[in-house]
């Protein structure tokens, strides 16, 4: 349990309803009893509430009331931080809950820094580092494929299968140093078979979990999306197909958009982060050849390209340095104003087609399902979904395979004990990296420094 006691606003800067003060440590109860002054006859102090009762009254400083104010008593150990917990709920807007902080502050408590309630539940045992990290990955999920996913890492599912691939390695290694403990046994060959398999088994495992890494980096970043081609092909009237609401403005002169429009879409569970730039023509206008020189950079910073056609052109040669400048770049090929006479005409475009109308919609829907079968390898549903991964646990993961195909390699060489224990060591390391069974003070500060403050 840490010694201080921490405070932060809970809750977005700006103006709303209410707004949530947080206060986590060993004197909440007494700092927050010398701000609050209780009203009504069911009203108590902090000190002398029961455990998760809410009390109403007011916050003041120095004599001088701040707001009208509800506070919630959360006992210890049955709060997020395993702590003592004040959680003030007042009058939303920038000075209200200020000033409440503000009186705080003044009483004893420390501004809390970034996570740092959540890095005090880690601390103190109630989640592990995989649960800290999917607190974050729960605020900042974009769609609901990823908000179930970070809920499912959060209670625990995937800790639960870390924890035993850990433990089975632990319990391999204790086989292994016994054997070292007593070196006139020779390893019976029995002993050497289970172990051989089970490391085998914790090596599919883990290649389970690294072949799925992709869409795990996928839900918590999405994917960028360049929507690249000549001008007046639709390529903002696809944007506003895509997102589902007018975002870019469309009109019949060629040239609108001369620079970048960025905006997230759900698009089949998938957090896609659309582009739409300017068209890509030869121009001495200086602004709009600013808006193509972004087109290619946007293009080249691009996951993907979907780059739209007009399907009403049988033959357009002008298409054909476009066609070639990023043919190295993931494309899907949409094939625009197909209600016009010639359409469906293009041939041999390298990559997948779509053929759509932005005008009524018309093959919108068949665009997001190649958009997701670009993207996205396969399936994560049941017992799939707590197994997305991010950047750090695949890094974990892949020393921890480093560590368990080296002592494979060392059994089935003869290498000495010594060698395979030393493996098996450096692999159950890098696995309790991920829930946090080993971590360091630099790594804490890395994770935890990319919440936000009052979580």
């Amino acid at each position: 349990m840490l010694p201080d006691t921490i405070t932060a606003i809970a809750t977005p800067i700006g103006e709303g309803g209410m707004a949530v003060v947080r206060l986590s440590g060993p004197q909440a109860f007494a700092i927050a009893g010398r701000c609050f002054k209780p009203a009504g006859a069911s009203s108590k102090s902090p000190a002398d509430a029961p455990t998760h009762t809410l009390h109403y009254g007011h916050i003041a400083r120095e004599g001088v009331r701040v707001d009208e104010v509800m506070l919630a008593v959360l006992r210890a150990p049955r709060t997020y931080t395993r702590e003592d917990t004040v959680e003030i709920s007042c009058h939303g807007g920038i000075l209200a809950s200020k000033a409440v902080l503000e009186a705080l502050l003044h009483q004893g408590a420390r501004l809390a820094g970034p996570g740092e309630f959540t890095l005090r539940a880690f601390l103190n045992g109630r989640i592990d580092l995989a649960q800290a990290e999917a607190v974050a990955d729960l605020i900042h999920a974009r769609t609901q494929r990823a908000l179930a996913t970070a809920a499912e890492q959060l209670s625990g599912a995937l800790s639960r299968r870390i924890n035993q691939l850990r433990d089975e390695l632990m319990l391999h290694l204790a086989h292994i140093e016994a054997y070292i403990d007593f070196p006139d046994e020779d390893v019976h060959p029995h002993t050497t078979a289970q172990i051989c398999a089970g490391l085998q088994s914790a090596l599919d495992f883990v290649d389970g979990l690294l072949a799925r890494s992709a869409e795990g980096q996928i839900l918590r970043r999405g994917v960028r999306v360049a929507i690249l081609g000549r001008p007046n092909t639709g390529k903002s009237s696809l944007l506003n197909q895509l997102l589902g609401h007018d975002r870019a403005i469309v009109t019949p002169i060629a040239g609108t958009t001369r620079d970048t429009i960025e905006e997230t879409a759900d698009i089949r569970g998938i957090p896609v982060v659309l582009v739409d730039t300017a068209g890509l023509r030869d121009t001495t206008d200086a602004i709009e050849s600013e808006g193509v020189r972004r087109s290619h950079e946007c293009a080249q910073a691009a996951d993907l390209i979907l780059h739209v056609l007009d399907a009403g052109r049988a033959h357009a040669p002008a298409d054909l340095p476009e066609l070639e400048s990023f043919a190295h770049k993931p494309r899907i090929f949409v094939c625009n104003k197909m209600d016009q006479a010639a359409a469906h005409s293009r041939p041999n475009l390298p990559g997948a087609v779509v053929h759509t109308c932005c005008l009524d919609g018309r093959g919108i829907e068949a665009l997001k399902d190649a958009l997701r079968a670009a993207v996205w390898s396969g399936s994560v549903e049941g017992d799939m979904l707590p197994a997305m991964i991010n950047a750090r646990h695949q890094d974990a993961l892949r020393r921890g395979r480093e560590g368990v195909a080296g002592a494979l390699a060392a059994m089935d060489q003869g290498e000495p004990l010594e060698i395979i224990a030393m493996e098996l060591r450096l692999a159950t390391q890098a696995i309790g990296e991920i829930v946090g069974k080993t971590s360091t003070e630099d790594l804490l500060d890395s994770i935890f420094s990319q919440f936000c403050i009052g979580k």
